[in-house]
């Protein structure tokens, strides 16, 4: 079984970058889809973005195009999230998550088996 540990997080001034890892073990991350999701208090998990197997695919929810990028480094077995011009409302805590699947990453929070703990992302205006 594979185990997920995200890190990275922490207060930011709007307009500020992190870089999330999602470091895994127990199992190789070669043949699964990565994901982001983030959930702020009082509100739903919702997807933010995911990478292919592969890492040539990708996707991104409206709200982070052109802000954020996810990557892979499978050699390290790790997936990240490099998140950039961060606003306020990017506050949140980031879960990363995968799914051994081919294909084209999914982005429903259903789709995704194995989950991190998650890291706190808090944006300062």
């Amino acid at each position: 079984q594979v185990q997920l540990v995200e890190s990275g997080g922490g207060l930011v001034e709007a307009g500020g970058s992190l870089r999330l890892s999602c470091a895994a073990s127990g199992r190789s991350i070669l043949t699964a889809a990565v994901g982001w999701f983030r959930q702020a208090p009082g509100k739903e998990r919702d997807f933010v973005a995911s990478i292919g197997w592969l890492g040539g695919s990708t996707r991104y929810a409206d709200s982070v195009k052109g802000r954020f990028t996810i990557s892979r480094d499978n050699a390290k077995n790790t997936g990240y999230l490099q998140m950039n011009s961060l606003k306020p409302e990017d506050t949140a805590v980031y879960y990363c998550a995968l799914r051994y699947e081919f294909g084209d990453p999914p982005t429903g929070l259903n789709d995704y088996n194995d989950w991190g703990q998650g890291t706190q992302v808090t944006v300062s205006s």
